[in-house]
């Protein structure tokens, strides 16, 4: 087993010296401080931490860090398997099966030297190279938990009873190449966390303070909208989880459909991508947890030997061209998987 101490990053915030770890949602809500990483597919780890102390990012350490190399990256889905899957997606949309459904793929590389192979040492380099909001990093080798994300999008935000989502739809390398489609999924996925915050929040107490904001980030713009709410009488992290997961930027609309949609089209689990990452401070009754977009995760179980992954995706409308909702995974991933490299990453 690979053996390093457990620790848990999130901005300038470092947790060490790990307590427990459970499944059980409700612990959110006892005490302590909390990294909680939860898989698309529904597992959920959260690891209480008895230290918590200011620290900045660490500054990259090259011998901690051995990426794969740039021509190792292999995708679940290739680009005639991903194009054949928006038609298929569009062929739902026009039986009036889904109006949007995510479409992702996982790209996994074999890890050269496993033993130098830190996911807090890539959460510095994610850090340096693609400074990120919601960046984070979770070391939990013995639970099988090896995560580093550099994500721009958050997926709940808590400071006591009042509760914030901020979706993103709509990605162009500038605001130029935004498109009407880009406005119109956004839109149609604000109504839907909507919804799911509705679930669980006050009646009436739901609010969309920012619609359709244009947010720069490393490389690519962003369309971002944000909603918000109070949280009813009785409602705890068990509730907000149960009745807003997994993300509904990542999945489609209705997501009960797009979620059937996903499983007969996607060949792989999406594990921690697409899921949720950050912290909970269940003394001081805040936190915030990440999409677990623009993700990387250590498989050291995997077939073959000890594997990094990556998942990239996109919203597929009606309006969707399939080489363009290709060429936006392809954007979403080229910068992060260059950092993550030995050398610039190549498409294969």
């Amino acid at each position: 087993m690979y053996d390093i101490a457990p620790l848990a990053r999130f901005g300038g915030l470092v947790a060490t010296d790990l307590r427990e770890v459970t499944s059980d949602p409700t612990a959110l809500d006892s005490s302590g401080f909390w990294a909680v990483v939860a898989d698309f597919e529904g597992r959920l780890v959260c690891a209480r931490f008895g230290e918590v102390r200011r620290e900045p990012p660490p500054a990259p350490v090259t011998a901690a860090w051995r990426g794969p190399a740039a021509g190792d990256w292999t995708s679940s889905l290739d680009r005639a398997a991903y194009m054949a899957g928006v038609h298929r997606i569009r062929g739902h949309i026009a039986a009036g099966e889904v109006y949007q459904a995510n479409l992702c793929r996982v790209l996994s590389a074999p890890l050269p030297d496993p033993a130098a192979a830190d996911v807090d040492a890539l959460g510095a380099l994610l850090a340096r190279g693609n400074p990120a909001p919601y960046a984070g990093t979770v070391r939990l080798p013995a639970h099988g938990v090896e995560v580093a994300t550099a994500s721009p999008e958050l997926f709940l935000r808590r400071r006591g009873r009042i509760v914030e989502s901020g979706p993103i739809k709509g990605t162009g390398r500038t605001a130029a190449d935004l498109l009407e489609k880009d406005h119109a999924e956004n839109v149609m996925i604000v109504d839907l966390v909507r919804n799911d915050l509705g679930r669980v929040c006050a009646t009436g107490s739901v609010t969309v303070p920012a619609l359709c904001a244009v947010e720069e980030h490393p490389g690519l713009v962003h369309l971002v909208s944000t909603v918000r709410g109070e949280l009813a009488d009785g409602a705890g992290w068990p509730a907000l989880l149960a009745g807003t997961f997994p993300p509904g930027s990542v999945t489609g609309a209705p997501k009960s459909s797009a979620l059937r949609v996903i499983d007969a089209l996607e060949t792989v689990p999406r594990g921690p991508y697409c899921g949720g990452i950050g912290w909970i401070d269940a003394d001081r009754g805040i936190g915030e947890l990440a999409v677990g977009i623009r993700t990387f995760w250590i498989d050291r179980a995997a077939w073959g030997g000890p594997v990094l992954r990556f998942g990239t995706g996109a919203g597929i409308t009606w309006g969707s061209d399939p080489q363009r909702e290709w060429d936006e995974t392809e954007l979403k991933a080229s910068r992060l998987l260059a950092l993550a490299s030995s050398k610039p990453y190549s498409k294969r």
